[in-house]
């Protein structure tokens, strides 16, 4: 398999720009209001995404998208702004280093939801992990 198809190596570039995600949105909120960051920032994204999406030819027919679809990504779309508006907001009022790890409390919801809502299954040390993350989570944005 090509590096290129590996999901280790995408999460890990995923983990590498989340954390210049956060270092950036520190110093980008200092003097702006946080949600006209993100304003900026989605612009952004919109306009990288699709030039990224032309240019690679990756365009498909909007009718060929199901009812169902479209609704899990307007969802999904709705659950990113929020927070994106949320996580900007922190950023604003708190420091990168409490912020981002309380952010990355995800994880653990994820693990959660998936098991809930998806059916996936976790065996003990899957859930010893999410424990370990949750609580190291925590334990970086205590400031003693």
């Amino acid at each position: 398999m090509a590096i290129t198809g590996s999901w280790q190596v995408w999460a890990i570039l995923s983990a590498v720009f989340a954390a210049l995600t956060a270092i950036f949105a520190k110093v980008g909120v200092e003097n702006v209001n946080s949600d006209f960051a993100t304003l900026i920032r989605t612009v952004v994204i919109l306009v990288v995404l699709a030039g990224l999406v032309l240019a690679l030819g990756e365009t498909q027919p909007l009718g060929s998208i199901s009812r169902r679809t479209y609704l899990f990504l307007i969802l999904s779309g709705l659950a990113t702004g929020a927070s994106w508006l949320c996580y900007f907001r922190a950023m604003k009022l708190g420091n990168a280093s409490q912020v981002a790890p309380i952010d990355k409390l995800s994880v653990v919801l994820v693990a959660v939801f998936g098991v809930a809502f998806l059916g996936e299954q976790l065996n003990w040390a899957n859930w010893l992990g999410i424990l370990l993350i949750a609580g190291g989570a925590l334990l970086v944005t205590l400031r003693i």
